[in-house]
Parts: structure tokens; C-alpha cells; sequence
């Protein structure tokens, strides 16, 4: 191994270890590496032009706008409304509330595009009604932390934006389409999954039944389900991009947050703002230090090295898949999700070209697998939050987790080895 990857490598880790910000980590251990090769003054001019390149793209803009109206419609009343909505959708069946749970935070997933969003919001409101229904609050944490990665593929995904980015221009009104199907199939393997556990645990026996408010709910719940379909049919049908999109979707919301559904007051703005700002700040950071990093690596020939080892390794598609699905869960543990797009997509995207895999169907395997890396120590930020909403502690909801990660696991081979559920919308849409 080249002596600048070691650097690289070992800097990375050396960095984390001492709880240095994930973004500045990346920066300074590509920055070491490239201090091999050239001197200071070229090395500090050369990342900086790679970061700054790194997020001078038109298609980030509409990130911002994604987090804001993340903000908007996580304060703005749109989970409870949710989850009354799911209520009345699978709250009748055994173990009842859980479905609803997972049902909650993927329709809150599909409207935030963010899964840390979904957890904070549709925990909050159903691991206490969990509880109080003889759910122990340990597999309620578990429920919420795992469900709400469905947000992840689920369009509108900030993730998948910047999939797109990182891979050189995969349409990414297709990758929204693409994602539909498979954030589904996790949903429903998340379900069997709770399902069985809830049945052998007892859990939701006593689920109270849904009187006749079905029509009201739905009603109510109704203009929060819209916006995926302002979103998503405005891009496919031409009338705007997905940064116009954003930029829709953010007035759609504060329209219903503020005039319709009332939650957010105008002296509630900054404060949504001001979070929105510090959130976009930290994405932008993160995808301009993994784009440099992402540069340093390509500069030292490692993606050419990788490639040919794979290669070299099997022809077999669904072999070189699983190694690199090997691979990419073992970084998603201690990478956070940004930057794994950012830094590997290049690296691994020419090898399945190479075995005739789309990039759309490779993006939505990505993605589902650094996914799971979201509900995992001991990086996992979907993890830590969802422990805080609960109020509980890592250790004590693993052993509930267990079966959900199995669940996942399932969906994400099922996926892989069914390109038709991530290529068959973009391709009827012809995309």
C-alpha cells in the first residue's frame, strides 16, 4: 500500500478518535496526504480549489430549500397528523401500533427527506403511545430508529441529490423515481419483522381500535401527503428541476404550517431558519471536504487500484455486489452518509458499469446500505437521536434492533438481486 493511503487512512481515524468534527477530519487527512506529493503552499491552494469546486453546483441549491421545508413540516403539526392518519390505515392489525410507527416515519421520511427529522418528530409522538399500549420502550426506539431511513430513498432525498452529484450526472428525477419501490420493500420488511417480534413479546394486544374518524383523518393528513405529489410529478413532468422543486416545496410548507395548519407562528421563523442555516452549513462542509478527498484519492490512482481488484476477483455481478455491499456496511458504521456517497461512489460506480449494473439501481443499493449504517454504532446518528427521544441507552435496544437489522438486510439483498424494483419507474417515465 502507497504511503500517502496510509497517511490518508490513518490520519482519518487518528482524527475521529479525538471527536474532531467528521467534515474537518476529512479535509486535514486528505490534506496530509497530498503534503507527500506536493509542497504547502500547492497543497492548501489545491484543496481549497477541490472544496470549493465541490459545491459549486446548481443542483445543491436545492438542498437548502429541502432542509427548510424539512423544518417546516416537522414543526408545523405534519407527524401527528401522520401518525393519525396511519392509525387508521394498519392500527386495527396485531401489534398495531408498530405498523403504524414504521407507517408514520415513512410518510414523514417521503416529506422531509431526512431521517433524523422523521425520528425527532414521530418519536416524540408514538414511542410514549407505545408505551403506554405494553410496547417496551426499548423496541419502540428500535422501531422508530430504523423506519425512518426509509426517508433516505423515499423522494424528496437530499441523499439522492448527492448521488447524483457524485456520480458524474445520473438524472436525478430518476433516482427519485427509483427510489419508490425499494423504500417500500424496507417498510414492509420492517413490518413482518415488528410484526413477529411484537406476536412472540405480546406486544399490542390491547391496540385501541379506530372509531369512526376516517374520513376526517384522511382529510387532515391529505395536504401533507400532497407535497410528494407537487414534488415529484412538477420534475417528472417537466414544469420545474429539483432545485425549483426545493424552492416549491418550501412555500407549500410554510403555507401549511402557517396558514392552514397554524403550528408555526411568524415569531417561530427564525428560530426554524436559524436551524435550517446551521444544518445546510454542515451538509455543504461535509460534501466539500469529501469532494477534495474524493479528488486526493482519484489523484493517487486508488479507484483504478480497487477497480482492478475487483475485477480481478470475479466477473460475476452479484458477487462483485456483495463484496462491495460488505464494504460499504462496514464504512457506513463509522462514516457518516454524506461523505461515503461522496468519496466511494466514484470508486465503485465504474466497476458495476464495467459488469453492466445501472448507476440508478447501484445509487438506491448505496444508499439503502449506508442506511443501515445510520442505526449502528458507533456513528450512527439516526441512533443517538432516537436514543434521546426514548430516553434510553445503545446497549439496551440492540437486542430488539437485532431483528430489524435483519429485516433491512433482507430488503437490501432483495433489492440487489431485483434491479426491476429501482429501474422500472425511471423507465416507464422514460428517464
Amino acid at each position: 500500500m502507497d504511503i500517502s493511503v496510509v497517511i490518508l487512512i490513518s490520519s482519518f481515524v487518528a482524527l475521529l478518535l479525538l471527536n474532531v468534527p467528521i467534515g474537518v477530519a476529512i479535509a486535514l487527512s486528505g490534506f496530509f496526504s497530498l503534503l507527500l506529493s506536493l509542497d504547502f503552499v500547492s497543497t492548501t491552494t489545491t484543496m481549497a480549489q477541490r472544496m470549493s469546486a465541490g459545491v459549486d453546483s446548481f443542483a445543491l441549491l436545492a438542498i437548502p430549500f429541502f432542509i427548510l421545508s424539512g423544518f417546516l413540516m416537522g414543526q408545523g403539526g405534519i407527524a401527528h397528523r401522520l401518525i393519525e392518519f396511519a392509525k387508521i390505515m394498519v392500527g386495527r392489525l396485531p401489534g398495531g401500533l408498530a405498523f403504524v410507527n414504521i407507517l408514520s416515519c415513512t410518510l414523514f421520511g417521503a416529506i422531509s427527506g431526512s431521517a433524523v427529522a422523521a425520528t425527532s418528530a414521530i418519536g416524540g409522538f408514538v414511542i410514549p403511545e407505545m408505551e403506554k399500549d405494553g410496547y417496551s420502550r426499548e423496541f419502540s426506539t428500535a422501531v422508530t430508529v430504523t423506519a425512518s431511513t426509509t426517508g433516505m430513498l423515499i423522494p424528496p432525498s437530499n441523499i439522492l441529490i448527492v448521488y447524483s452529484l457524485a456520480s458524474g450526472g445520473v438524472s436525478i428525477a430518476a433516482l427519485f423515481l427509483a427510489g419508490y419501490l425499494p423504500g417500500l420493500i424496507v417498510a414492509l420488511c420492517l413490518m413482518i419483522a415488528s410484526a413477529i417480534y411484537a406476536k412472540m413479546k405480546g406486544y399490542g394486544e390491547s391496540s385501541e381500535k379506530q372509531s369512526g374518524q376516517v374520513f376526517k383523518k384522511t382529510f387532515d393528513a391529505l395536504p401533507s401527503l400532497f407535497l410528494v405529489i407537487l414534488v415529484i410529478g412538477g420534475i417528472v413532468s417537466g414544469y420545474f428541476t429539483p432545485t425549483e422543486a426545493g424552492a416549491i416545496a418550501v412555500l407549500y410548507s410554510f403555507v401549511l404550517s402557517t396558514f392552514v395548519y397554524k403550528e408555526v407562528k411568524f415569531k417561530d421563523l427564525s428560530g426554524v431558519l436559524n436551524k435550517s442555516v446551521c444544518t445546510t452549513a454542515i451538509v455543504m462542509l461535509l460534501i466539500a471536504a469529501s469532494s477534495a478527498m474524493s479528488w486526493v484519492l482519484s489523484y493517487e490512482n486508488i479507484p483504478q487500484s480497487i477497480s482492478q481488484f475487483f475485477l480481478g476477483f470475479s466477473n460475476n455481478p452479484i458477487v462483485v455486489l456483495l463484496m462491495i455491499n460488505l464494504l460499504l456496511l462496514l464504512v457506513g458504521t463509522f462514516l457518516d452518509m454524506t461523505p461515503a456517497v461522496l468519496i466511494f461512489t466514484p470508486i465503485f460506480l465504474p466497476i458495476v458499469e464495467a459488469l453492466g449494473i445501472s448507476p440508478i439501481h447501484f445509487g438506491i443499493i448505496m444508499i439503502l446500505n449506508l442506511s443501515i449504517g445510520l442505526c449502528t454504532p458507533p456513528v450512527g446518528s439516526v441512533l443517538f437521536v432516537g436514543c434521546s427521544i426514548g430516553k434510553t441507552s445503545i446497549s439496551k435496544i440492540i437486542s430488539p434492533l437485532l431483528p430489524l437489522y435483519l429485516a433491512m438486510f433482507i430488503a437490501l439483498l432483495i433489492i440487489i438481486c431485483v434491479p426491476t424494483l429501482s429501474t422500472w419507474l425511471p423507465g416507464l417515465f422514460s428517464l
